[in-house]
Order: C-alpha cells, then structure tokens, then sequence
C-alpha cells in the first residue's frame, strides 16, 4: 500500500534533524583533526590524502556503486545485506567506541583502576619479524567498546534508525577525523571529481538511488518524517549520505588548520565553509521538495564550500597563502624532516656524522608551514 504523504510538520522535523545530524560531526571532527594531526600514538595517525588519490577517488567510487547495484540485481538482496550487516557491525562498534572515548575519559574518577594493554600481532621471527597489528589500548577503551557493543548488538538484531544514526555519526566523525588533505589544491580536485560522480549516478542513472534504498548499513543518516504520527516506529524515511557529509566535511576540517597557521587567532575560513555548507544542504533539500526528485547533493554543496572561502580569501589578498598550505607538514611535527641532503666528501663514517648534526639541529620552519597550537 502506498504510503499516506508526509504532514508539513513531520518534513520540517525531518529534514532540521538532518541538518543539525550532518553539522555535528563536521564540526567536532574538523576540531579533533586539529589535535589528531600532532598526535603521536601511531593509532590515532590520520590518512593523508593526495592529488592522485583524490583523481583516483570518484573513478573508484564509480566501480564500487556500479558493482553494488550489480550484485543487487544478481544476487539475493537478503544476503548481501547480512554480510554487510555484519562487517559494519564491527566497523560501527570500533568507530563509536572511538568517537565517545574523549568524551567517557570525563566521567571516569580519579582513583579508577585503568590498566595499560597491547595487542600485538607479528609475522616472521628473528630479525624478519614483522609488525601486523599494534593496537595499544587501557581499559577505559574497554568499557567504551562494551558499550558500543551494545548499540551495536541493537543494530544487528533490529535495524533500528537510531542505532543507525549512532554508527553513521561516528563514521562521519571518524572519517573528518582521520582523513586528511594534504593540500586546498587536492581538495578542489576531489570536491570537482565527486560532484561529477554524484550529479551522473543520480541525474543520469538510478543506480545511486537503487544502492541507497537497497543497502541496509550505516552508510546514511536517516529520520522519519511520520515521527510525529507513529512515533519511534516510524518508517516514512528522510536520508543523506554518509559521503555528503564527509567528502565537505575533509575540506572544512582542512581550512581549519589553515586557519590555525595563519596565526590570526580566528577561524574565518572554517567559519564560511561551515555557513557554505548549512546553504549548500538547505539548498539542496529545498530543490528537492520542490521538484520531488532525490538530489544529488554535492551538487549544491561543493560550489558552496569551495566558492565562499575563496571569496573571502580573495577579498583578503590570501589567495597565494590558502593555495601553498601544506596540512601534511604538520602531520608529524615531533619527527625531523631532512629538507635537503647535505653535500659531504670524505668516509661513510663523515658522512654519518653530518647528517646526524643536521637531524639534530633545530629545524626552522618554512614560511608557510603551520605553527604548533
């Protein structure tokens, strides 16, 4: 039976739920890859992201959707989806386990017992031997994966779309977290390719929206617009993409660095990126109540978070800066960076030796590279 249309009031909850659901990990993941880019637990290393692999990205993302909506139409749906459902929920437990811990650390007493432990996996023996898994963790890591176990064995057994939620948002957070580019050039690059792929599979195929109605997994925030009438057992879905939120979210958190390494003590880029993007999604669901029809999103939203910073940049004279700033130079700031080899004439042994002054010698920084916060 068709479903009876949406109540006015039930949209307007949906779609401000879904907004406020997108902004939250963006902003606090963008703070946190602050913090995550001078850490120095190998765990907690953020993926930096280049020119080539964000030319590679949407051709991926191409063959990854083509090959979903394939094995959709070939093989059984119910199937498909308990495999993923099952490799997502163990995504979905380490992702929110990490996401609450910063938060959890608050509530723990002084006096509580946290231990120290190590998961090692090595391959090989002797001087071959080879690191496969070092994961360092305590117990309050623990007690933060027991409780996501639980939002995590609610997902599994019922499907819930606040469980739902709860994992997307800790993907969303992660991924801004820990996803990093390298560059304001890269990101342009990625923004432009992903708004080719995300206008194509939707606009011009219905493989995007196939996949997405299709795949039950934590891949998209999702909110009733029949909350209203039904309550939790509503059914009647709004979604956004996990993509739509990451992909800008990567470029806001990178304009943030930029900001911190101007050091003007403000956040102007991070701030218009962060508006651009709330106009780009509100835009994007006002076009969609109007013609309904399923929009693709980075359509209104990479113009929006690649127009207005440079905008503001241009007015400012700060073309030349935001385009020359490296985020990977602050990647690993306790680690020597040899910038240029030393030209040394005589033994190996006096070769040894000036490089080893050189690495010890403070090292200046660039012009353009971040400070430390």
């Amino acid at each position: 039976a068709a479903r009876p249309p949406a109540t006015p009031e039930g949209m307007a909850l949906a779609y401000g739920s879904l907004v406020l659901m997108a902004l939250l990990p963006i902003f606090f993941g963008a703070l946190r890859s602050v913090s995550c880019a001078k850490s120095k637990n190998s765990s907690e290393m953020p993926e930096t992201i280049t020119s080539r692999d964000a030319a590679r990205f949407p051709i991926v993302a191409s063959c990854t959707l083509l090959g979903l909506y394939l094995f959709f139409k070939i093989f059984s749906q119910e199937y498909i989806n308990l495999l993923l459902s099952m490799y997502f929920f163990v995504l979905g437990i380490l992702a929110l386990s990490h996401t609450i811990s910063p938060m959890m650390n608050r509530f723990f007493p002084a006096n509580f017992p946290n231990k120290q432990y190590q998961l090692l996996f090595t391959q090989g023996s002797g001087e071959s031997k080879e690191e496969i898994v070092n994961y360092e963790f305590d117990t309050k890591d623990l007690v933060c994966l027991a409780l996501s176990s639980v939002v995590g064995v609610w997902y599994l057994l019922r499907k819930h779309w606040i469980a739902n939620n709860l994992f997307g948002l800790a993907f969303s957070l992660n991924g801004v977290e820990l996803l990093h580019l390298n560059n304001v050039s890269t990101g342009c690059i990625l923004l432009g390719g992903l708004f080719i792929y995300d206008v194509f599979w939707v606009f011009g195929t219905n493989v995007m929206v196939t996949v997405a109605k299709s795949f039950e997994a934590p891949i998209k925030l999702v909110f009733p617009q029949d909350l209203l009438e039904k309550g939790l057992d509503a059914d009647n879905f709004a979604m956004l993409g996990l993509g739509d939120i990451v992909i800008p979210g990567i470029f806001i958190a990178l304009l943030l660095r930029f900001d911190i390494s101007l050091k003007k003590n403000t956040h102007t880029y991070f701030y218009t990126s962060f508006v651009a993007y709330i106009f780009g999604l509100g835009l994007t669901i006002f076009i969609m109540h109007i013609f309904k029809h399923a929009q693709p999103a980075l359509l209104y939203l990479v113009p929006a978070c690649i127009g207005f910073p440079l905008l503001v940049a241009l007015a400012k004279g700060e073309v030349t800066e935001m385009f020359s700033y490296e985020s990977s130079a602050e990647i690993l700031p306790h680690t020597p960076r040899l910038t240029h080899f030393p030209t040394v004439s005589g033994s190996p042994a006096s070769l040894a030796d000036s490089m080893q002054q050189k690495l010890s010698c403070p090292r200046r920084r660039r012009q353009q590279s971040p400070s430390a916060m």
